[in-house]
């Protein structure tokens, strides 16, 4: 299964890497305004001015339960249809201060909890910043609140937020990368022997969210160690983070393993798990059959095969159903 390596080059950028190597919880806002749900929608409104944001968190007995932006604001305002200038004799200015007065009325005697969207679909602050590109394309909201694995309120998430962070981190990353420019190759050319070869494994433990995307970063920081470019070590470092989420997935834990060389770097899982039943099917970017409790802990978007693709050159998949999968995949070193 090759990659076009004319196409390659433009799909594995910085800013891809920057979202799988940046958490949320780095890029949220932390100092989270929120309401509970007897606020009155007139009393919201004064806590989005004087907070100059559009939208906040409902929360009660510090869980969150929903939330509420200016939108629903608005809409709770009702709908006033066209006005003419006089109506029974009255002029137009009467008839806005009446239809004024029944506004606030109204938004006086209506709560949030009337007007908030529930259950709210929420990030946890240790996922990549990946996932919440992800769930902003999916659903177009305008902020998603962010809670830990105890299901506690810790932040807010704006896409301003996402550029915010991408550029801070693209500053370091380009300071990084001239260091790197005035360096000529990685370890491996110094060596002389016939053949040179470095073998590194790590083992990965099923069902363990807590330490998913552990082995992917020590890799990754071995290759900088090593010297390899940082585009080179972008592409290595995507295709192991989704190998390993899918060993943590679906694989009943298992190995990841690296074989580096001077011209390519080969990476490797095993696991005995359930096995592919379309491998077809299963490389469409998009398509998961994860169960609802793993997408709720912000995994199975089914983009980890397809991202394995556009970062190799060359992408093996061998599966037997109910019996395991073994996953090979080659990146060719051609440094700059």
């Amino acid at each position: 299964m090759k990659a076009e390596k004319d196409d390659l080059a433009p799909t594995i950028t910085k800013l891809k890497e920057l979202t799988y190597e940046i958490k949320i919880g780095q890029a949220m806002t932390k100092d989270v305004i929120t309401v509970p749900p007897h606020t009155t929608m007139c009393e919201l409104r004064e806590v989005l001015k004087a907070n100059r944001i559009s939208g906040t968190p409902v929360v009660e007995n510090g869980q969150i339960i929903g939330i509420i932006s200016l939108e629903d604001l608005i809409n709770a305002m009702g709908v006033c249809g066209p006005i003419s200038t006089k109506k029974n004799g009255e002029d137009i200015s009467k008839i806005q201060e009446k239809n004024m007065a029944s506004v606030r009325e109204n938004m006086n005697m209506t709560t949030v909890q009337e007007n908030m969207t529930l259950n709210p679909e929420t990030l946890y602050a240790d996922e990549p910043l990946a996932s919440a590109i992800s769930k902003f394309n999916k659903f177009h909201y305008g902020r998603f609140p962010i809670i830990n694995r105890q299901e506690d309120l810790v932040g807010i998430i704006t896409q301003s937020n996402i550029i915010h962070a991408v550029l801070q981190h693209l500053e370091i990353a380009y300071y990084r990368e001239e260091i790197h420019d005035q360096s000529s190759g990685h370890v491996l050319e110094d060596i002389i022997a016939d053949e040179v070869k470095l073998i590194l494994r790590y083992h990965v433990n099923a069902e363990d969210f807590d330490h998913a995307g552990e082995a992917s970063s020590r890799l990754k920081k071995t290759l900088h160690s090593l010297g390899f470019h940082p585009q080179t070590i972008r592409r290595v470092a995507i295709a192991s983070y989704e190998a390993e989420i899918n060993l943590v997935l679906w694989g009943k834990g298992g190995e990841l393993q690296v074989e580096v060389q001077p011209s390519q770097i080969k990476l490797e899982t095993f696991d005995t798990g359930p096995g592919i039943e379309n491998i077809e099917q299963a490389m469409q970017p998009g398509y998961s059959s994860a169960p609802e409790w793993v997408q709720a802990m912000g995994f199975g978007a089914g983009m980890g095969l397809p991202n394995i693709k556009a970062c190799s050159d060359d992408l093996k998949l061998e599966s037997t159903f109910g019996e395991g999968t073994h996953l090979k995949a080659i990146i060719y070193i051609n440094e700059i």
